[in-house]
């Protein structure tokens, strides 16, 4: 797969050297010559020096063949033009950005050509609530411009769903259960997998249907 990362700052680097690692072919974009050049050369990884805020550059970079393009600049509103123009210009599937503060997290959506949007405050918040509630809907990773989100609970004792089989679950057609973690285990969810007390159960739910899943799955 071919990905285009806008940023060669520590998480913009990062991020190249990891998916270069498993196999992939990475593009690096960087405005500063100076950082660029600090880069150690590596075979699955092209650096170029450009602003990738202009159509012309991100031509000549050929973002066209790029399956993701990965905007993770230390700047809000430059990661927003990489990912309009990623998007609406270029056609590119998969567009992922990094919202540095989190104020600015509204404006990551579809509009203009988010797919992903990665908050690290926020999913920092997310993990610590994950790790500390109990029957409780924590919201982990908003997918598709905020459209749909990854969820998780741990049911408690009293959780309406303990004890029964999925099949018999009347969840919305929009959302589904995609993991059951069970002493330190995962589980792949099927018809028979009855749920069970202190399982933590992951769910991909849309907006619509989201306050359905957690009446289901919490004891609120």
């Amino acid at each position: 797969m071919r990905v285009t990362i806008a940023g060669a700052g520590n998480v913009g680097l990062f991020i190249a050297n990891e998916l270069v690692d498993n196999g992939h072919d990475v593009l690096l974009i960087e405005q500063q010559p100076a950082v660029a050049a600090k880069i150690p050369p590596r075979d699955g990884l092209e650096v170029r020096v450009c602003d990738a805020c202009e159509v012309s550059s991100l031509k000549e970079a050929g973002l066209e063949t790029c399956e993701v393009v990965v905007a993770a600049t230390g700047d809000d509103e430059d990661n927003l033009v990489v990912s309009l123009l990623a998007k609406q210009e270029f056609a590119v599937p998969r567009v992922i950005a990094r919202v540095n503060h989190p104020k600015n997290e509204w404006l990551f959506n579809a509009t203009w050509g988010v797919d992903m949007a990665v908050s690290t405050p926020h999913l920092i918040t997310a993990l610590v609530d994950e790790a500390v509630s109990v029957g409780r809907l924590v919201r982990l990773f908003q997918l598709e411009g905020g459209q749909v989100g990854l969820v998780e609970v741990k049911l408690a004792e009293n959780s309406p769903v303990a004890n029964q089989a999925i099949r018999d679950l009347e969840l919305p057609r929009d959302a589904t259960l995609v993991a059951v973690v069970r002493d330190d285990h995962v589980v792949m969810p099927r018809g028979d997998t009855v749920l069970s007390p202190g399982d933590e159960v992951l769910a991909l739910v849309t907006t619509e249907s989201e306050a359905m899943v957690r009446q289901m799955l919490t004891a609120s």
